[in-house]
């Protein structure tokens, strides 16, 4: 019945947000190797003070694991993002995430993707740092800058060149 406020076309924005509120720091200062080292692509890592979770990029959700740790997107400009909640994560099962997002959704920058429950991570004495990859980043961009190190979801903090 409302489908007609739905959109239909992501935008173009070549820009990268905080994903949630806290610490923005280069993916190589991620306490799992496979990210720090760029084993699955180039991107940042958020060291929150927030549980919610917003959109980094402009994109249309690909990917959502059956776990609700990680979400796909693919921008406008074909580079494809993963935004993986939390260190090992996996494990849980979902249980410390609600998730507002399903595959083939279309989102800017700083809508809602859900929260996670920070209670439940520090209990299972997990890492809830918010890493943002982008998985193809070899193939696509040329420089990759981030500009922030404290950021509000959804704040503007760097920009990828292809």
């Amino acid at each position: 019945m409302f489908n007609f406020l739905k959109k239909s076309v992501v935008q173009a924005d070549n820009h990268l947000y905080a994903p949630v509120t806290g610490q923005v720091r280069p993916i190589t200062d991620s306490s799992d190797a496979m990210f720090s080292q760029k084993m699955m692509g180039d991107g940042f890592v958020v060291f929150p003070t927030s549980e919610k979770i917003v959109s980094p990029v402009a994109g249309k959700v690909t990917m959502v694991a059956d776990t609700k740790h990680a979400i796909g997107l693919k921008m406008a400009n074909d580079v494809e993002v993963l935004i993986h909640l939390g260190i090992d994560t996996v494990n849980l099962q979902g249980r410390p995430f609600s998730l507002a997002v399903k595959v083939g959704d279309i989102l800017n920058p700083g809508d809602k993707i859900g929260s996670m429950d920070f209670k439940q991570i520090d209990e299972a004495k997990l890492s809830s740092e918010v890493i943002v990859v982008l998985t193809n980043s070899d193939d696509k961009i040329s420089k990759l800058q981030l500009s922030a190190e404290d950021a509000k979801a959804g704040d503007q903090i760097g920009e990828m060149f292809l």
